[in-house]
């Protein structure tokens, strides 16, 4: 016997036809309604759909700002600091009073003393960092200077 004589044990099962009334039922073999039952269109990969509704998204194309500055108050400048010294990142880095973010010097903000009235006896050199507007009148108070 060779390859190409040979047969199979059973029938081939016969196609199915579906959608055509007759002997089915109401519907068909195609269940319920909907878009499976009906002829025509057929469904769609999902995952064309997904890629179709990412624009739709709320927050698609979104950003986060993200907090790269940090807070000093005028008191831990008034412990850390002696008189006639110049606070500036680079400076408040090295007495370890703030720590770099994501590797870079952060943006520095003096605020005043968040308990009351802010108390600096010391003069500072400020640079480059913004100050509150009660920390300015208090630096300048003491004899400062902010550059």
């Amino acid at each position: 016997m060779q390859i190409h004589q040979l047969k199979p044990k059973h029938k081939n099962k016969g196609k199915k036809r579906v959608g055509r009334g007759g002997r089915k039922g109401t519907y068909s073999g195609r269940g319920m309604k909907g878009q499976k039952q009906r002829a025509g269109r057929k469904m769609e990969p999902i995952i064309r759909a997904l890629i179709k509704r990412y624009p739709k998204i709320r927050g698609y194309r979104s950003f986060r700002f993200e907090n790269d500055s940090a807070v000093v108050n005028l008191d831990v400048l008034e412990k850390n600091f002696e008189a006639g010294e110049v606070v500036n990142p680079e400076n408040l880095i090295k007495k370890g009073l703030i720590g770099k973010i994501k590797g870079r010097t952060p943006k520095i903000k003096i605020l005043g003393d968040p308990k009351g009235a802010p108390k600096l006896t010391k003069k500072l050199a400020i640079e480059n960092c913004k100050t509150s507007k009660s920390a300015k009148e208090a630096i300048e108070k003491a004899g400062g200077t902010i550059k």
